[in-house]
């Protein structure tokens, strides 16, 4: 498998030398280690019945897990060990770490449906990576549609199935009446991620902030943050019903850009037909 390290050969030859990797060419995969280190830290911390700390873990490692490839990005760093490595941290962190944590603080009072409904989520977040990956390779995607996921993607899904535990932390009571509703919750995210829902991802829309829109968007990351360490459980609970309720605009946003796109290939088309229309043949 190719990656940044290159063969190691003790005894000379014409390859690279281990010695030569560049640091920056380990920044990343150092990252993805701790995402993967994280999220394992946070199932166990759940079965240990210290959930707080195990949702925190969680969290953490998805936001890890979202950096890395950025962070890669930058730096340069970016390689095919690193991808392989990413997704399957992906799979961890998003899939199996939550649905674990779900499991042990709430699931596990509805029996064997708790228990499937958290297998059912791992398995969604496991497809919804595989057909990322292969819709990634796929040369004939419009150039636009980089500006949608299709389905709810790994890393929001992974946040947004952890609501029962917010409201549980919250005050809400976590009996059999609401791990049986956590079941149908959890079902219902598994399937967004593997649906076709187009979900706006705003990667391709530019990367640069207007003028005017940089000090209130300081200002409101920076509210979001203090709402975050002061009202952690409220302010997650919040922004979960507020992406869930996202999902329904950016569906209507991209009808509405199908629509235009569609209306803009039928005006390129009847423009590329009108001179061989008009031209005059012997």
């Amino acid at each position: 498998m190719a990656g940044p390290f290159p063969p190691f050969e003790p005894h000379g030859g014409g390859g690279p030398k281990i010695r030569e990797i560049p640091l920056r060419m380990l920044v990343p995969n150092v990252i993805t280690v701790l995402a993967i280190c994280a999220g394992l830290s946070g199932i166990r911390l759940a079965f240990e019945q210290r959930v707080e700390i195990a949702v925190v873990m969680v969290l953490i490692a998805a936001f890890l897990d979202a950096v890395d490839g950025r962070v890669a990005r930058m730096l340069k760093a970016s390689s095919k060990f690193g991808a392989q490595m990413d997704s399957l941290a992906d799979i961890v962190n998003f899939g199996v770490a939550p649905a674990l944590v779900l499991y042990a603080h709430l699931l596990d009072q509805a029996g064997a449906l708790g228990w499937i409904a958290a297998l059912l989520f791992a398995i969604a977040c496991c497809l919804r990576l595989a057909r990322f990956n292969v819709m990634l390779e796929d040369p004939d995607r419009p150039a636009w549609h980089a500006d949608y996921f299709v389905g709810v993607p790994a890393p929001a899904g992974a946040a947004l199935v952890l609501l029962p535990v917010y409201l549980g932390f919250l005050g809400i009571t976590t009996d059999k009446t609401l791990a049986f509703f956590g079941c149908i919750y959890t079902v219902f995210i598994g399937f967004l991620m593997v649906s076709r829902l187009p979900v706006y991802s705003g990667k391709h829309s530019g990367n640069r902030v207007p003028r005017e829109y940089v000090l209130p968007l300081i200002f409101g990351l920076a509210l979001f943050v203090l709402l975050l360490t002061s009202y952690t459980w409220l302010t997650l609970s919040a922004s979960t019903i507020a992406y869930l309720v996202f999902l329904v605009f950016s569906m209507r946003a991209y009808s509405r850009r199908a629509d235009l796109e569609e209306e803009k290939a039928g005006e390129a088309g009847k423009a590329n037909a009108a001179p061989d229309a008009d031209s005059d043949h012997p």
